[in-house]
């Protein structure tokens, strides 16, 4: 497991530069790979301008869905982009319905114009529209989202005043776990942990990125770690496993970026 650490950095680097430097953008109606559709999601939310809870929460929504649903069932990218206009509204940062149509018109379309008020267009907004009333009862309009975003705030300045501003500032532990987190959000996996766990295993997997040992604790025995002041539920074996699922997102954006 280790040794998957020393590589995740790159690994993460390595996705980010694909999305920045990639020639041919994703041809997302072409490729059926684990993690594509989020990509989706994740790419109109950046063109929409929105916040990154609200795109972590879209995410949730987005996972929540086909975890009671087949994947067959309903188009992703249709359920994706409802899930983008339904996380403005939770979220107090709404979003116009006609940039969502444009928007995920143009991301599955590459080098479409955007729709005008026509046919094409209506059917669009009343799919996004019943889309989003379907999600909701398909949630039994539950959507409370706990996120691990303000804990790993708190896990972080506390972390922070006990490494020191030398050490903290050394290198990017808070950025790097923020990406992490951000970036678990591709996986529907992050639905099987507590929100707490998440957090701490982001910042775990930053400071053993980069190296960094916290003072007064010791990674042999399950007592001294240096997460149990934060969280004196997890275990060992839980912490490696949601590492574990971690880095799989970027395992995942590298066979989506091969084909």
């Amino acid at each position: 497991m280790k040794n998957n650490i020393v590589d995740v950095l790159s690994l993460q680097n390595k996705a980010q530069e694909n999305k920045l430097q990639k020639i041919t953008p994703t041809d997302y109606r072409k490729i059926d790979k684990e993690g594509v559709v989020p990509r989706f999601l994740f790419e109109c939310a950046i063109k929409l301008q929105i916040k990154p809870l609200t795109s972590a929460t879209a995410a949730i929504i987005y996972h929540r869905f086909y975890r009671e649903m087949e994947s067959t069932d309903y188009d992703e990218y249709l359920i994706a982009a409802s899930s983008l206009y339904l996380a403005g509204k939770i979220k107090d940062d709404p979003v116009k319905i006609r940039d969502v149509i444009n928007v995920a018109h143009i991301t599955l379309n590459r080098g479409a114009s955007p729709l005008e008020l026509g046919d094409e267009y209506w059917s669009m907004r009343d799919a996004i529209v019943q889309a989003e009333l379907l999600i909701a009862r398909t949630l039994k309009f539950d959507l409370n989202i706990e996120h691990p975003h303000k804990y790993l705030l708190y896990y972080m300045k506390t972390l922070q005043d006990w490494l020191g501003s030398n050490v903290w500032g050394s290198v990017p532990i808070a950025k790097t776990a923020a990406s992490f987190l951000q970036d678990f959000h591709h996986s529907p996996k992050i639905l099987l942990h507590k929100p707490t766990h998440i957090a701490i295993c982001c910042l775990s997997l930053a400071l053993q990125t980069y190296g960094v040992q916290v003072p007064l604790t010791d990674e042999s025995d399950d007592q001294s770690q240096w997460y149990t002041p934060f969280v004196s539920d997890i275990t060992k074996e839980k912490h490696w496993e949601i590492i574990e699922d971690i880095i799989e997102v970027y395992k995942h954006e590298s066979d989506i970026n091969n084909m």
